[in-house]
């Protein structure tokens, strides 16, 4: 790790016996085909169909309560049709995933362009935070949960040779995906040449540096976040204004990403926020 700077439930089978009364009956929607984008587990789905990405609600039949009333009300809110399925059917379409009895059928996540960051920060000092070819999906989501609670007001990663925002992705972050922006550009040296142009200090990470406790987190801030096992690229060096390190006195010899890139962001946060 591196871092510095300057200034219908199935209906079922029908009963030859009419008398025989019918047992929560559900309405089915039309068969139709089948996404192949899904998110999946309660606070993903409701953020993902409050943010009008929705195309069909897949819910466990038999499945009942207070979040599953909810979902479906939302659904409603939002013209999305709702199928209640067998658990087996969810756990195809989430991959065996953890999906709580519920999956939802989504659009594809639209990225921004960097100028589109740019232009829809309302920040007057923004804080990006840029992911050099993260690879776990895990990671990626536990950064924009994070990213989301410290008040980052945008992710920039590489379009190529990187995690995207996947099912797994949206799940870990618990729909925070939904609320921090997201470009995804072609060429990380670009986009961080044209953030300075813009005013950006650009900060990065790295075994040597900077104490980050020493940070002058003022002003407009874009900070790399690098690679898992490669840390941050050694194109990338070269266009930091500062290399930031996290001081570790244990065995290991770097910390997860997920954590580092939480430290920091929390740093910026503790900088601009100072205690009452």
């Amino acid at each position: 790790m591196k871092q510095n700077r300057n200034n219908g439930r199935p209906k079922g089978k029908r009963s030859n016996n009419k008398n025989q009364p019918h047992k929560n009956p559900r309405v089915e929607v039309p068969e139709e085909k089948e996404e192949s984008e899904f998110v999946f587990g309660y606070h993903a789905a409701l953020e993902a169909l409050g943010n009008d990405r929705g195309n069909k609600l897949f819910l466990q039949e038999d499945s009942s309560g207070e979040k599953i009333e909810k979902l479906k009300a939302v659904a409603k809110d939002h013209a999305v049709p709702v199928k209640w399925v067998p658990k087996q059917k969810l756990d195809t379409l989430s991959d065996h995933g953890v999906h709580q009895g519920i999956v939802l059928a989504t659009t594809d996540y639209e990225y921004l362009t960097l100028d589109q960051l740019l232009e829809k920060t309302e920040s007057e000092t923004p804080f990006f935070l840029i992911l050099d070819s993260l690879e776990d999906p895990h990671n990626f989501g536990s950064i924009l949960r994070t990213a989301d609670a410290a008040g980052v007001d945008g992710v920039i990663i590489p379009k190529h040779r990187a995690v995207g925002v996947t099912s797994v992705v949206v799940k870990a972050s618990t729909g925070a995906v939904e609320h921090v922006p997201i470009a995804r550009v072609t060429n990380l040296s670009q986009a961080v040449s044209d953030l300075k142009k813009a005013g950006f200090w650009i900060f990065g990470t790295d075994m040597e540096g900077t104490d980050y406790r020493q940070w002058n987190t003022s002003g407009s801030v874009a900070l790399i976040i690098g690679n898992e096992g490669r840390g941050m690229s050694k194109g990338l060096h070269k266009d930091v204004d500062e290399l930031l390190t996290i001081p570790m006195v244990g065995h290991v010899q770097s910390l997860n990403a997920g954590v580092a890139a939480g430290l920091l962001m929390y740093e910026v946060y503790r900088g601009r926020n100072p205690k009452p």
